[in-house]
């Protein structure tokens, strides 16, 4: 189709033209909403009232996306300020194991927080620890396993939140941690020898380093805003998230209130900027396409849209399979979530981070030094498929 054609254009645009990606991506954008417009339509729908019919439906997520990425860049830099991450030297292991202990610590807080947040946090570590210079395949770690703890838990990741708002289980995703913790090892293994032969951690932490507690105390409070609306949205108030973008709301609501206590760096937010509008360029793009009719629910068409992800948002793939149903929703949770580390734009986890490494904005290199995450992705999923089998569930019994 058209719009499939003009979407794998813009994809290739960014592929070969990195240094161009943003601007790429927002033709692109232009031409496919010029066309569905003036005459391909959307669905059912056709002209400006379809147009604005799509963006109603749409709205939620692009805010709360925009607002996850640009607040989390202000997180970030509190992080930065904090004296933290000039500390860890003292408590990582030295040699590769210290960067394999980041990765897990990346893994670990994703499960709990949006894996936009603890990719960006371990980039922001990693630059200190590693004097600045951290290798594409590291980045590319950092990318996977913020994808892998989140792939498990209803809180981690959107995708996984969706699957809860529409009437899966907890634990119905639960075991997508057998083939992310599979993943996880691997790509920790080769990522962090990777990045000690670049650039070996810092032995020792600087004496005496400061530590600005009322810094912590704002990254805590933001940290803890973030979890607080992404629970209470999908328990106390169900259907809230899908109305408003609670989860982003809630974070900005927490930096302007902490502001006169410690005031942001709003600096960042013009290099941020550019991050998110690229993304939800593509976000878009990708919601405009007529994917109604996907295959039928089984392993091979799962481990088919890992794939996808890579160039394909997993949002509207998600929503598409919700809509579908049929799915053992644990295995499709790690294949649009991991599958979208291959890429560098394949997930917002690794948009928001290339934003802070931007040498890591080219899918070559990203292709080349960061094969083990497409192994990684392989072998999770096929120890996941061995050990659990293909348990597909209805989110909407009869």
């Amino acid at each position: 189709m058209l719009e499939f054609s003009i979407f794998g254009l813009t994809l290739l645009g960014v592929a070969v033209l990195h240094r161009h990606a943003l601007g790429v991506a927002v033709s692109g954008l232009v031409v496919v909403t010029m066309l569905k417009t003036a005459w391909l339509g959307f669905g059912s729908m056709t002209g400006f009232e379809g147009l604005l019919a799509h963006l109603a439906h749409e709205w939620v997520s692009v805010l709360n996306l925009l607002g996850l990425l640009l607040g989390f860049a202000i997180l970030s830099r509190h992080f930065e300020q904090s004296g933290i991450p000039k500390r860890l030297p003292y408590f990582l292991p030295d040699d590769w194991k210290g960067g394999f202990a980041l990765l897990v610590l990346v893994f670990v807080l994703s499960a709990f927080l949006d894996n936009i947040a603890a990719a960006i946090i371990g980039g922001t570590i990693a630059a200190s620890v590693f004097r600045g210079k951290v290798h594409v395949g590291y980045l590319a770690g950092i990318v996977a396993a913020s994808n892998a703890g989140g792939s498990g838990s209803v809180v981690g990741d959107t995708t996984t939140t969706m699957m809860w708002i529409a009437g899966a289980s907890p634990l119905s995703v639960l075991h997508a941690y057998t083939a992310a913790v599979t993943a996880l090892l691997i790509t920790a293994w080769f990522a962090s020898r990777q990045q000690q032969a670049y650039s070996p951690i810092v032995m020792d932490a600087p004496e005496r380093s400061p530590i600005d507690r009322g810094r912590v105390m704002v990254v805590v409070l933001m940290l803890g805003a973030v979890m607080s609306a992404n629970i209470l949205a999908n328990t106390r108030f169900a259907g809230a998230s899908d109305r408003f973008p609670v989860i982003a709301a809630a974070l900005w609501t927490a930096i302007l209130v902490c502001t006169p206590w410690r005031k942001p760096d709003w600096s960042v937010l013009r290099g941020a900027a550019r991050g998110a509008l690229f993304l939800l360029s593509l976000v878009l793009m990708a919601s405009m396409m007529p994917v109604q009719n996907m295959p039928q629910p089984s392993w091979i068409a799962v481990l088919g849209l890992g794939f996808i992800s890579a160039v394909f948002d997993n949002i509207p793939l998600t929503a598409l399979a919700i809509r579908q149903d049929g799915y053992d929703w644990g295995m499709l949770a790690y294949a649009v979530g991991f599958g979208g580390s291959m890429v560098w734009f394949g997930s917002s986890a690794g948009v928001a981070l290339t934003g802070q490494f931007e040498h890591a904005r080219s899918v070559g290199p990203w292709l080349r030094h960061g094969w083990h995450v497409v192994l990684a992705y392989l072998v999770g999923f096929g120890v996941m498929l061995v050990l659990h089998g293909w348990h597909p569930s209805m989110l909407r019994p009869g």
